[in-house]
């Protein structure tokens, strides 16, 4: 645990009284570690500050409140009496969701001298432009997209041509599973039909890999016609039947005479 500083308290209030706009500061001490992470969990920092909030126990700390819901996280700098640490935390409330910070760059904080009217000027400087430019992303983002992007699931259709890999290693389908809109699509991709055996096969001498590409091809022109595609494997419903026990003999003796 870290000495606490005592002049923590008075650096943030002068620190939010030379910020641009209207900034209030509110101090708090900790009475145990865990006191500490209900502000720190909003901390929009992945570097020097973000480590100190995640390896020190910190015995006090401030946040600074601005203007358009913007916040500042105000700490000691641990091993150095001379700086202090100061970061954005990133905005909240029920219209922000975890999917509106993507591909938003993370502003992060700075450390600054004790000295308020120095600091105060490299916080605005150097961390206030780039908060506000994430603020602006983030509520643009959550404007713009309310919901997760989560991905529909896929359409409905008529027909869908079911590919096998057999256990001899043949790959293909029987004639008559196969959509009449699709068989030339096959043919066009190196399937050749063998009477014998009623089916379209592709031939396994076109490797793992070129047979791969061949499927692919198969896939992209079927869907696009709307064609569902399944590639499946094909398995015995039951176990092979166990060979048939050796009859029993009747043991021999020998006689001597």
């Amino acid at each position: 645990m870290t000495s606490p500083r005592t002049d923590l308290s008075a650096f943030a209030a002068g620190l939010a009284a030379r910020l641009p706009g209207t900034w209030t500061s509110k101090y708090q001490r900790h009475a145990q570690h865990a006191d500490q992470f209900p502000r720190t969990e909003r901390l929009w920092d992945t570097g020097y500050v973000d480590y100190i909030v995640s390896q020190y126990v910190l015995t006090h700390d401030a946040v600074l409140h601005g203007p358009g819901d913007q916040r500042l996280y105000v700490a000691d700098r641990p091993r150095d009496p001379h700086q202090f640490v100061v970061a954005p935390l990133a905005p909240d409330g029920m219209h922000i969701k975890p999917h509106h910070f993507a591909a938003v760059e993370e502003p992060n904080g700075i450390a600054v001298a004790k000295d308020p009217a120095r600091a105060a000027a490299r916080v605005t400087r150097r961390v206030l432009p780039r908060y506000e430019l994430a603020m602006q992303q983030v509520l643009a983002n959550a404007a713009d997209q309310p919901d997760p992007p989560h991905r529909p699931g896929p359409p409905q259709v008529d027909q869908v041509l079911t590919l096998t890999l057999y256990g001899d290693g043949a790959l293909g389908a029987p004639y008559k599973s196969v959509p009449a809109d699709a068989r030339m699509t096959l043919y066009a991709h190196g399937f050749q039909y063998d009477p014998h055996q009623a089916a379209f096969l592709l031939p396994t001498s076109y490797g793992d890999s070129g047979r791969a590409l061949r499927v692919h091809g198969v896939v992209q022109q079927l869907t696009a016609k709307g064609i569902g595609v399944n590639v499946r494997h094909w398995a015995p419903t039951t176990s092979a039947a166990l060979p048939p026990a050796a009859p029993k003999t009747a043991p021999t003796t020998s006689h001597t005479r």
